[in-house]
C-alpha cells in the first residue's frame, strides 16, 4: 500500500440514510448517539469510522463543526469494548479548552459502559491529577506540555500499553511549537498502535506525518479546499485602526440580541476589549490564556449557559470548542496566519446551523486580508455602515477608554504589589468580577441605541 493513498471524498455527494449501526457501531454506542440527539453520521464520520474500526491509520480533514469528535471516540471505546484496558487512548489536544470539551463527549458516549476518562492539562493542581493518573482511566486526554511533565516526574505512570493515539487540531500538535514535548511523547508509547490526526486545515509537509509515525495512513478528506462552512454569512469592514472601538460598540449595538464571540491578538488587548465593554453595559466576558485555568472555565461556563452575550477572546478559544449558540464571529483584531481565520469563523454556524462572521480590517492589515481571501478562494462583501452613526458614539467610547486606563493600571499594580498573596475579592482582576456597575448606572440598559446624541 502506499504511503499515503488519498480517498477524496465530493462534498457534494450525499449518502441516503446511512445509519450509525451501518457504519459497524455496537448496539450500546448506537443507543449512545441516539441519546445525544445524534442522528445520523456526518460525512467525515461515514468516512473515518469504518477505516478505524478495521484498524487503519487515518488522517481525517474535514471543515470546523463537522463532527470529528465522534469520528475517533466511537471507534475506540468500541475497541474498548473489545478489549477493556487501563491506559487504552490518549488524545493529544492544543488547547486546554478542548481538551475538557473533548472529555465531556467521550463521557456522554461512554456513559453506558463506565468509561472513565482524565483531563491533563496545565494550570491545574499536578498532584490532584498525579491521584486521578494513579486511578488508571481508560481515556487520557491531554495537553503535550503538562502530560510530559507528568511522564518525567508521576512515579509508576507510563503508556507503555497505549493502543491508540489521536491528535486532534494535529497541524497545531505538529507544529513547532510542540515539537519537543510530541517527540518526547512519541519515544515512550508503543510503535504498535493506531495513530489518528483530525483537524480542519493539514499543512502538506510529510515529514510532519512521519514524525507522527503513521504506518500506511488512509487520507479522508471531506473538504478538499480550506473552506468555510456554506451558511456562514462572511464580510468585511474597512476601517481607520483609531475608530476600531467605536465601529465595535456600533456594531454590537446594532445587532443586538445576538450572542457574539470576538477575536483579539493578545491577552491584554482581550482584557482592555471586555472592560471597554462592560464600561459601556455590555455583558462581555473575557477568555485568555494568562487567566487561571479555572477562571478560563468560568468565562466558558457563563457564555455557554447565555448569561453573558460577549465572549472576547485570544485565539485560545479559536480551535474546535463547540458553543451552540454563537450567532456572530467579530474578527476585532485580523488573525496572522490565515488557516486561523477558518478556525475563528467555525465557532459560528456549527451543525447545520447559519450564523455571520465580519472581519475588521484597518490600513495596516491589507495584506494580511488579501491572503485569508485568497486561501477561501472567496471575495468577502463589504459590511456597510453609516459614518455619520457611528461617530456619534465616539464621545461615549472615549469616556470608557479613560475608565479603561485606569481600571488596567489598577489591575497591574495589584498584580505587582500582590504577588502570591489573595487580595480581597478573591485573586486576580482579569474574571468576571463586573467591575463597571458604577458606570452601568450612567449608561442605562444594555449598551444604547445608534442616534440618540449624548
Amino acid at each position: 500500500m502506499a504511503s499515503t493513498s488519498a480517498l477524496e471524498i465530493d462534498p457534494e455527494e450525499t449518502v441516503v440514510d446511512v445509519t450509525w449501526k451501518d457504519l459497524g457501531i455496537v448496539d450500546s454506542l448506537c443507543q449512545a448517539c441516539e441519546e445525544l440527539k445524534w442522528k445520523t453520521p456526518s460525512k467525515i464520520q461515514k468516512e473515518a469510522i469504518p477505516l478505524t474500526l478495521q484498524g487503519k491509520d487515518v488522517i481525517g480533514l474535514a471543515e470546523t463543526g463537522s463532527g470529528k469528535t465522534g469520528a475517533f471516540a466511537l471507534p475506540i471505546l468500541q475497541a474498548l469494548l473489545e478489549n477493556p484496558q487501563r491506559y487504552f487512548a490518549l488524545i493529544l489536544t492544543p488547547t486546554r479548552e478542548l481538551a475538557f470539551q473533548i472529555s465531556e463527549q467521550f463521557e456522554a458516549l461512554g456513559a453506558s459502559i463506565g468509561v472513565k476518562c482524565a483531563v491533563i492539562v496545565g494550570g491545574m493542581d499536578m498532584m490532584s491529577q498525579a491521584l486521578t493518573l494513579a486511578k488508571k482511566p481508560h481515556i487520557l486526554i491531554a495537553t503535550p506540555g503538562r502530560l510530559v511533565d507528568h511522564l518525567e516526574n508521576t512515579k509508576g505512570f507510563n503508556l507503555r500499553s497505549l493502543k491508540y493515539l489521536v491528535m486532534d487540531e494535529a497541524d497545531r500538535i505538529l507544529n513547532m511549537d510542540f515539537e519537543v514535548e510530541v517527540d518526547k511523547i512519541l519515544r515512550v508509547i508503543p510503535r504498535e498502535r493506531r495513530t489518528l490526526l483530525f483537524s480542519a486545515t493539514m499543512t502538506k509537509k510529510v515529514q510532519k506525518l512521519q514524525r507522527a509515525s503513521l504506518q500506511n495512513p488512509i487520507k479522508v478528506e471531506v473538504s478538499t479546499k480550506y473552506q468555510t462552512v456554506e451558511k456562514l454569512q462572511q464580510s468585511y469592514i474597512f476601517i481607520p485602526a483609531k475608530f476600531k472601538d467605536v465601529y465595535l460598540v456600533h456594531i454590537l449595538n446594532e445587532l443586538a440580541g445576538n450572542s457574539f464571540m470576538i477575536f483579539c491578538a493578545t491577552c491584554n488587548n482581550t482584557l482592555r476589549t471586555a472592560l471597554l465593554l462592560r464600561n459601556l453595559g455590555f455583558m462581555a466576558v473575557p477568555l485568555h490564556g494568562q487567566m487561571s485555568q479555572n477562571k478560563r472555565l468560568a468565562a466558558l461556563t457563563k457564555f455557554k449557559a447565555k448569561n453573558r452575550s460577549v465572549l472576547i477572546s485570544t485565539d485560545v478559544a479559536s480551535r474546535g470548542l463547540d458553543i451552540p449558540h454563537v450567532d456572530i464571529v467579530i474578527n476585532f483584531d485580523i488573525p496572522t496566519h490565515s488557516k486561523d481565520y477558518i478556525h475563528r469563523v467555525g465557532r459560528t454556524a456549527r451543525a447545520g446551523r447559519s450564523g455571520r462572521a465580519i472581519t475588521f480590517v484597518t490600513q495596516y492589515d491589507v495584506e494580511l486580508y488579501q491572503r485569508i481571501e485568497q486561501l477561501i478562494s472567496k471575495k468577502l462583501p463589504l459590511y456597510t455602515t453609516q459614518e455619520d452613526e457611528v461617530m456619534v458614539l465616539q464621545e461615549r467610547v472615549s469616556e470608557a477608554h479613560r475608565m479603561v486606563k485606569m481600571e488596567m493600571k489598577d489591575i497591574e499594580d495589584n498584580k505587582k504589589s500582590g504577588k502570591g498573596k489573595k487580595r480581597k475579592g478573591g485573586g486576580d482582576n482579569d474574571d468576571d468580577t463586573e467591575q463597571s456597575i458604577g458606570v452601568r448606572k450612567r449608561v442605562k440598559g444594555k449598551g444604547f441605541k445608534g442616534k440618540r446624541k449624548g
